[in-house]
C-alpha cells in the first residue's frame, strides 16, 4: 500500500509563492518562505486540508493565512510524501504568483522572507523542500520567471 492509499494519511497542500524581484538586474524571481516558530523552521507556505476541501483551494487558503498575500495559481508542481509524527503525510504543491497583500505575524508564522531561488534553497530547513524550488524554476521559460 502506498502512503497515498492509506486513509490515515494527513493531506495537506501549499504553494511555492513567487514574485518578480523588485530591483534586480537582470530581472529575477523571489520566493516567499515562512518561518514557523513552533518548529523553528523555514518552509514553503502549506497546511492541512479541511474535510472535503479541494487541494488547490486549501493551498491558496494556506498561502493567504500564512503570508497575507493572495496567490494566482499556476502549474501543479510536486506531491511530497513523508512521515510526520509517525503518520504518513502527503502535500500537493502548486506554483503561485503573489498578488496583493501584506504580511502580519501570527503564532503560526512569525516571519516571511522573499529570497532569490539560490538563497531560498539554502534557507529551507528540509532538503525535500529544495526540490520544489527546482520544480518551480523548471516551469519558467528561462528559469528566472520570464
Amino acid at each position: 500500500m502506498s502512503l497515498a492509499d492509506d486513509d490515515t494519511t494527513v493531506r495537506a497542500a501549499g504553494c511555492v509563492l513567487w514574485r518578480s524581484a523588485p530591483s534586480t538586474a537582470p530581472p529575477g524571481l523571489e520566493l516567499c518562505l515562512v518561518h514557523r516558530p513552533k518548529y523553528d523552521d523555514w518552509s514553503h507556505p502549506k497546511g492541512k486540508l479541511k474535510p472535503g476541501e479541494h487541494p488547490l483551494a486549501g493551498a491558496l487558503r494556506e498561502v493567504a493565512e500564512e503570508t497575507g498575500y493572495a496567490a494566482e495559481p499556476g502549474t501543479e508542481l510536486l506531491t511530497v510524501r513523508y512521515l510526520a509524527n509517525g503518520r504518513p503525510k502527503e502535500v500537493r504543491y502548486w506554483a503561485a504568483a503573489a498578488g496583493a497583500g501584506a504580511f502580519a505575524p501570527s503564532d503560526e508564522v512569525d516571519r516571511i522572507l522573499w529570497l532569490a531561488p539560490d538563497a531560498a534553497r539554502t534557507r529551507l530547513t528540509e532538503p525535500r523542500d529544495r526540490d520544489l524550488v527546482d520544480a518551480l524554476l523548471a516551469t519558467r521559460p528561462d528559469g528566472n520567471g520570464h
